[in-house]
């Protein structure tokens, strides 16, 4: 029986770190996190890149995915139910939020982002179909873990490599505490809906609302991202008509999934 080839299982091996570096990754993060020599991971992060599967940012030398990989994944995201039955939705969400709108589901203790609509504005957006992002730092993160038994907090903090106590910071305002993430969780059990405050990205609030299926599980989220400044009211609390629109938008997703009464 021939033997596994090591460079595609290296090649594979970079692509999975990419897919997690919602900001690119540098050449020296990359062969630090994978335990490869700078020349063995160039060489191959310059194949990937001449197939398509792999570009580098021009001003920071960072790597990232290519529209190659975002082609194949958009093949296997076309056949996922959650996906097509929210297409409609999320375009209407993003219409009435004014922000742009992401649908995720769990994936190996994080976030999939398995669609995106752009902010309906004329500034520069970059496609986030396929990322997977963190589920302590994210609305719809937090909302898997309140709602999916599989997305629970025990579960993210056994793979956390340097502590199960202290989850990984992405900012100041990050909660990296197990006891203050069960708290907020408690809350968005209560509410039916999670937001989080600069806890990804600095400047930035996301909300996020359950969908579930006919049999009444969980099985994904939909939510809004954008400036504090919209999204936050002057007292320091979630803009509620945001929250309206997006608990909307994932009633009306549950409901064509066959959630009856929802």
């Amino acid at each position: 029986m021939p033997g596994r080839i090591q460079s595609i299982e290296r090649a594979a091996a970079i692509l999975r770190l990419l897919a997690s570096g919602a900001r690119g990754l540098s050449l020296a993060e990359i062969s630090r996190s994978l335990e490869l020599p700078k020349g063995t991971a160039l060489g191959i992060l310059r194949t990937l890149q001449h197939v398509g599967f792999v570009e580098q940012d021009p001003e920071s030398s960072r790597y990232r995915l290519g529209g190659g990989m975002l082609s194949l994944g958009t093949r296997y995201l076309d056949g996922n139910e959650l996906r097509t039955r929210a297409l409609n939705w999320a375009d209407t969400l993003a219409s009435r939020s004014g922000e742009s709108v992401r649908i995720g589901t769990l994936h190996k203790h994080q976030v999939l982002v398995v669609h995106h609509v752009f902010r309906p504005d004329a500034s520069h957006q970059t496609l986030d179909v396929g990322t997977l992002l963190p589920l302590h730092a994210t609305a719809l993160g937090k909302v898997l873990m309140a709602f999916d038994p599989l997305a629970a907090p025990e579960e993210v903090a056994a793979v956390e490599i340097d502590s199960p106590v202290e989850l990984t910071a992405f900012t100041r305002h990050t909660v990296t505490s197990m006891a203050d993430l069960e708290a907020g969780l408690d809350e968005i059990r209560e509410q039916g809906w999670g937001w989080e405050v600069e806890e990804l990205v600095d400047g930035e609030v996301s909300i996020a609302a359950p969908i579930r299926d006919r049999r009444g599980v969980t099985v994904g989220a939909i939510g809004v991202r954008g400036a504090v400044e919209r999204l936050r009211d002057e007292a320091g609390k979630p803009d509620m008509e945001q929250v309206s629109y997006v608990r909307d938008a994932a009633r009306a997703v549950s409901r064509d999934l066959g959630v009856t009464p929802y």
